[in-house]
């Protein structure tokens, strides 16, 4: 595969992640043991398949970096349109074109996506 099929596949996760972030519910304080408690919803920093892409969902706005070199990939925003489902909307900085994503929260850790254009993927969430 080339460099620039990897940045570009790693750009549409990042978007894909962008969308699962639109999905999250904010949660109350600590818990007191030092224990966490389990993810929900999108908010948070997701990989794509090959491990080739992080994306990082917070507040509505979604960033995907290249995991080897940190070179940011794309941004944007993401909404939750439904109980499990996210739309992302934003830009491919490799491409400088428009991306937008609908992603269905199949899991806590996984977020099957599809793009404008039909290509489909899986994130899968990071966990610290």
């Amino acid at each position: 595969m080339t460099t620039s099929r990897k940045i570009a596949s790693a750009g549409v996760l990042a978007l894909l992640a962008a969308a699962i972030a639109g999905c999250s519910t904010s949660g109350g304080g600590s818990s007191g043991g030092g224990v966490r408690p389990a993810p929900s919803g999108v908010e948070g920093a997701w990989l794509d398949a090959k491990g080739t892409g992080l994306s990082t969902f917070a507040g509505g706005s979604f960033q995907t970096v290249a995991t080897d070199t940190g070179q940011k990939l794309s941004d944007g925003t993401y909404i939750l349109t439904g109980a499990n489902s996210v739309q992302i909307n934003g830009t491919s900085l490799i491409r400088q074109s428009p991306i937008s994503f609908n992603c269905l929260l199949i899991s806590a850790n996984q977020l099957n996506c599809t793009s404008s254009a039909g290509q489909q993927f899986t994130l899968t969430r990071r966990t610290a």
